[in-house]
């Protein structure tokens, strides 16, 4: 889809899906935050027997954020780069999301924002993004050099943790894009940290399947469309198979912690995918996805945010419940985030071209 195409009410309908899956996935992962490490049985007894029904405390406040929000953030703004760097002959998406990724790197180690060069935007400018967050090794290690992983030099070929899916929903969001392009950027998106096939083909199976629903497909066509772009990659069957079985859980009954725990913990990547597939294609409602996402013994921030980011991709940011966008931390950012996302996906060539860029997107997006 080119600028030229988009109608108000197509406008209106894709910012509304990006805020959705950006704001979805930051609700997900505030909501496990505080019980990430927790088995169930803690939980039942702390909690009740639903579990948690409502944000509970984590790094100091209620609706604190992990490394998953963070990073997927930092995903953004690399498409963003990416974008007004094409002008100028510079187009290597994957290069510009590790650029970015190695600013939220920078984040970990940084006393803050006053540490960042002055190219790094304004993204990198937010002072509460310098927090850590529990972030996983394989990112860390993946990221701890300029040297940027391939998929015929991944970093850390044997790490297939969830580290790289709860990052990619945002190529999920590139709507112009065709499916099959999605699904090899995020896989060489995800290499860049863990490179087993499992870890980076099911990041780009989670991409492909946000994709789907942006464009406005079910969420089982959008698995199944990723299903079909799995077949033909090499070390495919663990992420295929995890999906497979997300689908098929769905006819098992009435939908349950216990049924979400047959499909894992959620630490290694197909793990989490499935979990957070299975919670949002049986959602009754956005509440009912995610608590159901959360409430588990395994990685609940991840298989949160990716219900999160499914879920509001799937229907937009007004079905988000507002008591929890209310508190969820670093709000105003995460809709910023995405409503410069949305203006540069519509509007991109109005703010800039390989003579001229407007100075407030130059500010925020340097192109060198």
């Amino acid at each position: 889809m080119t600028n030229t195409a988009w109608g108000r009410a197509e406008q209106q309908d894709f910012r509304s899906r990006v805020r959705g899956s950006l704001l979805g996935g930051a609700i997900g992962d505030a909501l496990g935050a505080g019980i990430e490490f927790d088995s169930l049985e803690s939980i039942r007894e702390k909690y009740g027997p639903q579990g948690v029904t409502d944000y509970v405390p984590a790094y100091g406040r209620r609706g604190a954020v992990t490394d998953d929000t963070q990073m997927t953030l930092f995903t953004v703004d690399g498409l963003i780069r990416a974008q007004v760097r094409r002008d100028v002959g510079a187009w290597h998406p994957p290069s510009d999301v590790h650029a970015a990724h190695r600013r939220w790197y920078a984040t970990q180690h940084d006393w803050g924002p006053d540490e960042r060069k002055a190219d790094t935007g304004w993204l990198a400018a937010q002072e509460w993004l310098y927090a850590q967050r529990a972030p996983g090794n394989a990112c860390l290690s993946g990221l701890a050099d300029e040297t940027a992983g391939t998929l015929a030099a991944p970093k850390n070929p044997d790490s297939k943790g969830c580290g790289a899916v709860m990052r990619s929903a945002p190529f999920g969001l590139l709507v112009g894009w065709e499916p099959h392009l999605v699904f090899q950027l995020a896989a060489e998106c995800g290499a860049q940290t863990h490179g087993h096939p499992t870890g980076y083909l099911s990041a780009a199976a989670f991409a492909v399947i946000v994709h789907g629903l942006v464009r406005g497909e079910s969420l089982p066509a959008a698995a199944h469309r990723a299903l079909t772009l799995l077949a033909a990659q090499p070390g495919h069957e663990e992420t295929a198979h995890a999906l497979q079985r997300a689908l098929a859980q769905v006819r098992t009954g009435a939908p349950s912690a216990e049924r979400v725990a047959e499909l894992g913990e959620g630490w290694v990547a197909e793990e989490a995918l499935a979990m957070g597939l299975y919670c949002a294609l049986v959602a009754e409602d956005v509440t009912h996805g995610l608590l159901l996402a959360v409430n588990h013994g395994g990685d609940s921030d991840s298989t949160g945010s990716i219900c999160g980011n499914l879920l509001g991709a799937l229907h937009g940011e007004t079905v988000l419940p507002p008591a929890w966008l209310a508190e969820l931390e670093g709000r105003g950012t995460i809709l910023e985030l995405a409503d410069d996302f949305a203006l540069e996906m519509t509007h991109g060539a109005a703010l800039h071209t390989a003579e001229h860029m407007a100075p407030g997107w130059q500010a925020r997006y340097p192109r060198d």
